[in-house]
């Protein structure tokens, strides 16, 4: 059964050519791409042409020696790793080479093939960390992308948004889960595009709501299965893991996991491996994993309905989208955009928006976030004729919600503000006057705007403005 394509390249050199073989073949096995040689010289010259990501070397070899070997390694990059493989009569030897750069070395025999395999897998993360410390701190030095094409299909010129892609961008180029949280509606499928696009994987971006899938479902859609696994497969069938092989897996809504699907995440993170339903036979992975959900994790797993140990393994890298509320200042921009897309799909002259549309927008507290705005102005321009964008289908689409929580602390905090004393209410001369100011500051003014918040008409925002001027005038 073939794997899924290599990522991580190991060297391997060693002068004795049964460890040299032995190691290879275990490598293999893990799922490295292992290349060879028998001495300094011949790893040198292997290791200009490929650049692998880690080193193992032996240190007695004739033509170059070991410690020869490592500082010429070091001279050309720096960063790699190089991991000694010395005898038990040149623990000395080994000592040197790791001042000389070595980041680690392991004594002959080698007993136990598996310390290697957790040895190589703790460097390569090391690499990555420092890959992404360097470039968080030139995101930080700089404040510029060095891919900003990646994000491009991200409206926003919030800053807030700003930061997010900058730290995608620094955990772009890692293979560490990435758990990204946040209110239905604010892009997360978009901000895991983003950071696929940005960490230049040769594979695909694969995206699945795993949200309500019961176990078997879970498993086939992911992991595939074999002919004869269960009765109706008559054929063999690769899951999404092998489509975003060397490329992205975006399971949206994990936080509706069954117990057992979990589980089954959770070893394919830990052991980048998994098994196709009727299968025995393990197979490889180089998919990164990136989740979302709109639920807090952590109060599932107070409740027992998520795993503690998967969170964990999820949040590697975590990223928190903001609600549209938290970033107003984004609402004409997207406004703007989607009312443009909207006409351009129905073969229209965009509309021309008017200005106080994007300010009565402002106080909507969107529990839909971007997505529904998007609708409301698919919505508008469908119903548009001429002239103008009409506000009908928005204040419709608005006025219908009722008072929210957050409405009815405000309206008491303005009671509260007009008279402080205990158990009075304000006259209704002195809430309509409060009101008023309220809304027109909302509304910078606009008294169209002030109107629509106090469910009247302009005109009879007009008549009380008016008898209030004649009521304070001499």
């Amino acid at each position: 059964m073939q794997k899924d394509k290599i990522t991580h390249s190991i060297l391997i050199v060693d002068d004795d050519e049964a460890i040299l073989k032995s190691l290879a073949c275990f490598f293999e096995d893990c799922g490295y791409h292992v290349l060879e040689a028998c001495n300094g010289r011949e790893g040198l010259d292997v290791f200009k042409v490929k650049r692998p990501e880690l080193v193992f070397t032996d240190l007695l070899m004739p033509e170059m020696d070991g410690l020869e070997f490592i500082c010429a390694i070091k001279d050309l990059c720096p960063e790699t790793p190089v991991i000694v493989i010395s005898g038990i009569g040149v623990v000395a030897d080994a000592i040197k080479a790791v001042k000389l750069g070595a980041w680690d070395y392991i004594t002959k025999p080698i007993h136990d093939l598996d310390e290697l395999g957790i040895i190589a897998k703790r460097a390569l993360e090391t690499v990555e960390l420092r890959q992404e410390v360097t470039s968080l701190r030139k995101q930080i030095l700089t404040g510029q992308l060095s891919n900003p094409a990646a994000f491009s299909g991200i409206i926003t010129n919030d800053e807030s948004m700003k930061r997010i892609f900058r730290y995608v961008e620094a955990i772009a180029h890692t293979s560490q889960p990435v758990l990204i949280c946040g209110p239905t509606g604010t892009g997360k499928e978009l901000i895991a595009c983003a950071l696929h696009t940005a960490s230049e994987r040769k594979g695909h971006f694969v995206a699945v709501n795993v949200g309500g899938l019961d176990d078997l479902v879970f498993s086939d859609t992911l992991f595939g299965h074999v002919r004869g696994a269960y009765t109706g497969a008559d054929r063999q069938r690769g899951g999404l893991i092998a489509q975003a092989a060397d490329g992205s897996l975006f399971l949206d809504e994990i936080g509706e996991l069954n117990d057992a699907s979990q589980i089954k995440l959770l070893r394919l993170l830990q052991e980048q491996e998994y098994f196709q339903l009727g299968s025995d036979t393990p197979q490889k992975t180089t998919a990164r994993i990136i989740a979302a959900t709109n639920q807090d994790l952590r109060s599932l797993i107070d409740a027992g309905k998520f795993r503690q140990d998967l969170f964990y393994r999820l949040c590697t890298h975590q990223v928190q989208v903001p609600s549209l509320v938290a970033r107003k200042g984004d609402i004409p921009l997207l406004l703007e955009t989607f009312v443009a897309e909207a006409a351009a799909s129905m073969h229209r002259k965009p509309p021309t928006i008017p200005p106080e549309l994007p300010r009565y927008l402002g106080t909507y507290d969107f529990p839909g976030n971007v997505r529904e705005l998007k609708s409301m102005a698919y919505d508008a321009v469908a119903c548009h004729s001429r002239g103008t964008l009409a506000k009908e289908s928005f204040i419709q689409a608005i006025g219908g919600r009722k008072l929210s929580a957050p409405a009815e602390t405000a309206l008491n905090t303005c009671i509260d503000s007009i008279n402080d004393e205990e158990d009075r209410l304000p006259t209704l001369k002195e809430a309509e006057e409060a009101l008023i100011r309220k809304a027109l500051e909302r509304s910078g003014g606009n008294q169209g705007v002030a109107a629509r918040y106090l469910g009247i008409t302009r005109q009879g925002l007009n008549k009380i403005l008016n008898r209030k001027k004649r009521s304070e005038s001499p």
